[in-house]
């Protein structure tokens, strides 16, 4: 049998570095203006993306190091040396106290800026929970409450930031909001977001809303979230609506797209490509419960088997997981899981499954797990250690199943996140 796992990080890891901001962040980022570039940036790639935008202006153009002043949030594990913005690593997925700080000083930062300085925005997937801002009436645990609720609830991504906008005096363009004084406000984001909307991507910090108070309370009710009565007030309140089109905020916001999910998924399929596959691309913007995605991907797997089509099965998106268990695991984990248990019995296939930030679901450590690698090598395993897959599915416990077949995905936090990059290949 050949080792297809080389392979599959390879695969993987050409997603990641399409999206690097080393790679992609310089030929966006806009002339120095007249005063200062005050760069407020926020998710995984927070601290690359502003080690980026120094060495841009400092080195590039030549800047005064005077002139440039900033706060990059980032999740723990995620800091880079920087040398005139300052880095704060901070919760995710669940906020924590350092995040509650660093978004009141990055308002602060941007209620300063004059008519002549240059607000530079960079976002990147995780930016939503690294930026806990919460409105009057709300604690910071009753907002934590909201976040665990929704984090274990099933909910897409995009039905969990419709929530957060509006408990927030940071998302939903709140920070245009702030800084509206700025010559120009630019906003340069990595894409986590099936679809791109730039309103979803950190939960849209420097744009329009489209989203309304009375979406986020059917949000509660539709998943029935287990939330305090402040924040039920606070949902009931009209001043906590978002930001909307035509808010005067927005008169000198700009924003622009640098990595998209579509992008790296096809550095991804160009990968299998020249290694002889022949390519079912699912698209970058997937979403669905991770086991029922899975299901699906299997009966294309068995069919082109079943045809002799040497054949890569490639995919992106961001899965969910309805939690019932109390095990281990994100979408990733848990895709791979669903795979494990449908093509034990089938020669020929391995598959990758794993969040392009490094970490798939874990408790917010920087060693937790990218996601899975299936292949015989796992079959063989679960027989001898008669693990039964399902049994771990049924307690949503893909990371201790996979600690024990050795079968984990570990990069490390990989300093950005265009979501989840799924590959199945059948030889």
């Amino acid at each position: 049998m050949t080792d297809r796992r080389p392979l599959l990080r390879a695969i993987f890891d050409a997603a990641v570095a399409a999206a690097h901001p080393d790679v992609v962040l310089s030929a966006h980022l806009p002339p120095a203006p007249q005063g200062r570039v005050i760069c407020l940036a926020a998710g995984k790639g927070a601290a690359a993306m502003a080690a980026a935008a120094e060495r841009y202006y400092l080195d590039t153009l030549g800047l005064d190091p005077e002139r440039l002043t900033g706060i990059a949030t980032t999740r723990h594990g995620h800091g880079v040396p920087t040398r005139r913005i300052r880095v704060v690593e901070a919760g995710h997925p669940v906020p924590d106290e350092a995040g509650l700080k660093a978004a009141d000083d990055t308002l602060r930062l941007a209620a300063e800026a004059t008519a002549d300085d240059l607000l530079l925005v960079l976002l990147s997937g995780g930016g939503s929970a690294n930026w806990i801002a919460p409105v009057e009436g709300v604690s910071f645990a009753q907002k934590q409450q909201v976040n665990r609720a929704l984090l274990r609830s099933g909910a897409p991504i995009g039905e969990m930031n419709v929530v957060r906008k509006h408990l927030s005096r940071i998302k939903g363009g709140r920070l245009a909001r702030a800084g509206h004084r700025a010559a120009e406000i630019v906003t340069l984001a990595i894409s986590d977001v099936p679809h791109d909307d730039p309103s979803a991507i950190a939960s849209g910090p420097t744009v329009p809303d489209p989203t309304t108070l009375a979406d986020a309370r059917a949000l509660v009710a539709k998943y029935n979230l287990a939330v305090d009565d402040a924040v039920r007030r606070a949902l009931d309140d009209p001043k906590n609506e978002s930001c909307k089109p035509g808010d005067p905020a927005f008169a000198r916001a700009r924003f622009e797209l640098i990595a998209r999910p579509k992008a790296s998924l096809d550095a991804a399929i160009r990968i299998a490509q020249d290694a002889g596959y022949a390519i079912i691309g699912l698209g970058a913007d997937l979403e669905g419960e991770a086991r029922e995605v899975a299901a699906a991907h299997v009966r294309l797997a068995l069919k082109a088997r079943s045809e002799g089509k040497r054949t890569a099965i490639v995919s992106g998106g961001e899965l969910t997981v309805t939690v019932r268990g109390n095990g281990r695991g994100g979408p990733n984990q848990e895709y791979a899981l669903a795979l494990a248990d449908l093509l034990k019995e089938i020669p020929d296939v391995s598959a990758l499954a794993g969040d392009t930030d490094g970490a798939d679901g874990g408790a917010g450590s920087a060693s937790d797990p990218a996601g899975a690698v299936i292949d015989q090598t796992t079959f063989a395993k679960m027989k001898s250690l008669g693990l039964d897959p399902r049994a771990y599915l049924d307690n949503n416990d893909a990371t201790a199943f996979f600690v024990a077949t050795g079968d984990l995905l570990l990069t490390g936090p990989t300093l950005t996140n265009v979501n989840d990059v799924r590959v199945i290949l059948v030889d």
